[in-house]
C-alpha cells in the first residue's frame, strides 16, 4: 500500500491580519508612553507649578535646560576664580543665574523632569523629614553605576544597609582608625617637605596630593589596604566620572542606554573592570578569614561578616550587594574628603588669621607630640574650620547656598 504523506496546510487569511493589528497596537501604545513622557507629561508639571506660583524657562523638547545649563558651566569654568565670597555663582552658575532672574520659588529642568529650587532651611528640613513624600530622584543607568548602593536605596532596603553601615562609625571604630589616618598625614608631609627642602621658594599644587591622600586614607581604614592597592580602582573611578558627565544629557533619550555606541561600551567595560578589582579584593579578604588570620575590624569586614553569616543573621547583604557598597564607599569619600581640604586651605590662605589660630590651638595640644584621639577631640577652632567655612566671612549668604 502507498500512503501519500504530503499534506497541505493553509494559513487563515486573518492571521496576517491579526498580527499586523497588534503590532500597529503596540507601536501606537508604546509611541503613546513616550510623548507623554518627553512632552505631555512635562507640560502639564509646568502647568501646575506655575498655578502654584513658581517662575522657571518653559519645557523645551527631552534635553529642558540641560544644554544651556551646560554651556553657562563651560563659560564659567573657562574663567580664573575670582576670589570673593560669591562661590555659588561658580558651583552652580546655571542655577544662581535662574535664581537671580526669576527669583528665589523658581523651577529648572534637567531632561523632562523640573527641579525645584528651594532656599529656605525651613522647607528643606520639611523635605528632609518626609522621606515617604519626597523620593530620591530616579537615576538613568549610568548615574546607577556611580552612584550605587546605600546612596540610591530607599525605605526598607535603605534602613537595613543603614544599620549594618552605621556600626562602622562609631567612636570606638573610628579611635581605632586613627593610626591609619596619621600614617597617611605622615607620608603626605614628607613628600610636601621634599619640595620645599630646597633654598628656592615652591609653590605646590596641592589637589592631587589630597586626591591621592584622601584615597589612601579610606583605602588603609576602611578596606586595610594602601593607595598603591587600589591605585587602579580609584583610577577607573574616575574616569567612569569623566564620561558619565560627558553623555549625561543622552541618559534622557529613550532607549539611547542600550545602544551600543562607543561610550556605552566603555562605561560597562569599566564598570566590568571596577567590579572585578573589588571583587579580588573581596576574594582576598575571604581567603584569609578562612586561614584564620587575625580579623581586621574596618568596613570591608563589617559587609564581609553580613555577606558570610551562619543563616540566622537579620541582615545579610548578597555578593554583589558588598560590591557596591564598597564601590560606593571608594567613589564618594575619596572626592568629597578631597574636596572638603582643598577648599579649606583655600580659605585658610585668604583669612590667614583663622590660619594663625588654629595652629596656636594645635601647638598648644600637642606641640611636636603625636596627636591622640582624645586631644583632637578638644581642637575647637579646628572643629569649627572644619565644619562651618563660612566662619571665614561675615558677609556670607547663608539662605542662597542652602
Amino acid at each position: 500500500m502507498i500512503f501519500n504523506t504530503a499534506m497541505k496546510f493553509t494559513i487563515p487569511t486573518t492571521v496576517p491580519l491579526v498580527i499586523v493589528s497588534v503590532a500597529i497596537i503596540l507601536a501606537t501604545w508604546t509611541w503613546s508612553l513616550v510623548i507623554n513622557w518627553i512632552w505631555l507629561r512635562p507640560k502639564k508639571l509646568e502647568r501646575r507649578l506655575r498655578q502654584q506660583g513658581l517662575s522657571g524657562k518653559p519645557y523645551r523638547l527631552l534635553f529642558g535646560d540641560m544644554k544651556e545649563s551646560q554651556a553657562i558651566k563651560m563659560e564659567v569654568m573657562s574663567k580664573p576664580m575670582a576670589f570673593d565670597n560669591n562661590y555659588f555663582s561658580r558651583v552652580d552658575p546655571f542655577v544662581d543665574r535662574t535664581i537671580r532672574e526669576l527669583g528665589k520659588k523658581s523651577f529648572v529642568w534637567i531632561g523632562p523632569f523640573p527641579n525645584v529650587t528651594i532656599t529656605k532651611p525651613e522647607l528643606i528640613r520639611e523635605v528632609f523629614s518626609r522621606m515617604h513624600d519626597f523620593h530620591k530622584p530616579v537615576l538613568n543607568r549610568f548615574s546607577k553605576l556611580l552612584i550605587p548602593g546605600l546612596a540610591q536605596y530607599e525605605g526598607e532596603k535603605w534602613a537595613k544597609h543603614r544599620k549594618l553601615l552605621n556600626p562602622a562609625f562609631h567612636l570606638e571604630k573610628l579611635k581605632l582608625m586613627l593610626p591609619a589616618f596619621y600614617a597617611s598625614c605622615v607620608d603626605l608631609i614628607g613628600k610636601w617637605d621634599e619640595l620645599l627642602s630646597t633654598s628656592s621658594p615652591c609653590e605646590v599644587d596641592v589637589w592631587p596630593y589630597f586626591q591621592t591622600f584622601s584615597a589612601d586614607v579610606i583605602s588603609r581604614a576602611a578596606f586595610g589596604s594602601s593607595y598603591d592597592e587600589g591605585r587602579r580602582t580609584f583610577q577607573l573611578l574616575k574616569q567612569q566620572a569623566d564620561l558619565a558627565f560627558k553623555i549625561f544629557g543622552t541618559g534622557f533619550i529613550p532607549g539611547w542606554r542600550y545602544l551600543p555606541t562607543r561610550s556605552n561600551k566603555q562605561m560597562m567595560a569599566l564598570d566590568d573592570e571596577i567590579h572585578g578589582l573589588i571583587g579580588g579584593m573581596i576574594d582576598k579578604r575571604k581567603r584569609a578569614m578562612e586561614a584564620r588570620d587575625p580579623p581586621k575590624d574596618d568596613l570591608l569586614s563589617i559587609l564581609m561578616n553580613s555577606s558570610l553569616g551562619d543563616g540566622r543573621r537579620k541582615i545579610r547583604l548578597t555578593a554583589e550587594e558588598v560590591i557596591e557598597e564598597c564601590k560606593l564607599f571608594y567613589f564618594a569619600g575619596q572626592e568629597t574628603t578631597s574636596v572638603l581640604l582643598v577648599w579649606t586651605l583655600i580659605l585658610l590662605a585668604k583669612h590667614q588669621d583663622w590660619q594663625a589660630k588654629a595652629r596656636d590651638e594645635i601647638l598648644k595640644m600637642f606641640g611636636n607630640s603625636k596627636p591622640e584621639y582624645d586631644g583632637l577631640n578638644h581642637l575647637k577652632t579646628v572643629t569649627m574650620i572644619l565644619n562651618e567655612p563660612t566662619v571665614f566671612s561675615g558677609d556670607y549668604n547663608h539662605e542662597k547656598c542652602s
